[in-house]
């Protein structure tokens, strides 16, 4: 295989990014890394589009590094977080789903700590959706909650919480769509990964950030909504989301958060023709 160097868009980001937005202070916070295998990810690209330039996006073993982290969302001296990284855990390739690669997390609080926070400052946990890389550090299937955010209020869209298979004891806030979550956040139901994914907006005057979740995966999914995607609960679905997501990412004043885009994970959309690329901000 060709060795592939090192960049910001095929390794995972270690380090925080921190945007402003208005009043809003938002800061990426790393948890961890998974690898997604791009063939079994998007079935319908093929091989041959994971040469140049895709082909960057690929780590040496030729899987996608996705980051896994939380953002948190600073206003008036308030804090939210929005996903809650996978916890703790170290997965080898062998032991997870065969389109994964590695799975690990357990930085979330030292970076919270370097963000110059404290986990009993945050008050509300919100989660795009209920996988264990969104979830880990504030909720569990078959565990305690875990302390580490123990004192946050827990929110999901109320469709993602009745679609959950095991769902705890634990209290949880339930949303539906539009409904304001923290002054000027708002969820945004967005189905097709899970059944009740929700992409989070963060107004400011003129200008607003969409975080996305697990929309997208890959910058590689801009030019390429229509992939339909192994790991969506509803491929069909998954596809007019992406579709709809995208118009609103190209609307003026709009940025985005991806979870998952390496260390790149601050950007906004420009024009390549007929589809969209990632230029990063941070």
């Amino acid at each position: 295989m060709k060795t592939i160097p090192a960049t910001r868009w095929n390794s995972p980001a270690t380090t925080a990014h921190t945007l402003r937005l208005g009043e809003y202070r938002l800061t990426y916070l790393p948890d961890g890394a998974v690898q997604l295998d791009p063939r079994a990810w998007f079935p319908e690209a093929g091989s041959a589009h994971w040469s140049a330039p895709a082909g960057e996006l690929l780590d040496g073993a030729g899987f996608l590094s996705a980051s896994i982290g939380a953002l948190l969302v600073e206003y008036r001296g308030r804090c939210l977080l929005i996903d809650a990284g996978f916890g703790p855990y170290d997965i080898p390739a062998a032991h997870t789903h065969p389109s994964l690669g590695r799975l690990a997390g357990g930085g979330l609080a030292a970076s919270i700590e370097a963000a110059g926070r404290t986990p009993a400052d945050i008050e509300a946990v919100a989660f795009t959706h209920l996988h264990d890389d969104h979830f880990g550090w504030a909720l569990s299937r078959d565990r305690p909650r875990p302390a580490l955010l123990a004192s946050a209020t827990l929110i999901a869209s109320a469709p993602e919480w009745a679609s959950w298979p095991a769902r705890p004891t634990t209290g949880i806030r339930r949303v539906g769509d539009g409904e304001e979550i923290f002054p000027g956040v708002t969820a945004w139901l967005t189905p097709g990964h899970t059944p009740g994914h929700a992409c989070y907006v963060i107004s400011a005057g003129a200008q607003r950030l969409i975080a996305f979740g697990d929309v997208f995966h890959t910058p590689a999914q801009l030019a390429n909504p229509h992939w339909r995607v192994t790991m969506d609960a509803r491929p069909e679905a998954g596809v007019d989301t992406r579709r709809a997501v995208l118009t609103e990412l190209a609307r003026p004043g709009t940025l985005a958060f991806a979870n998952h885009f390496a260390d790149v994970p601050f950007g906004q959309l420009t024009a390549d023709g007929s589809s969209y690329n990632w230029e990063p901000l941070t």
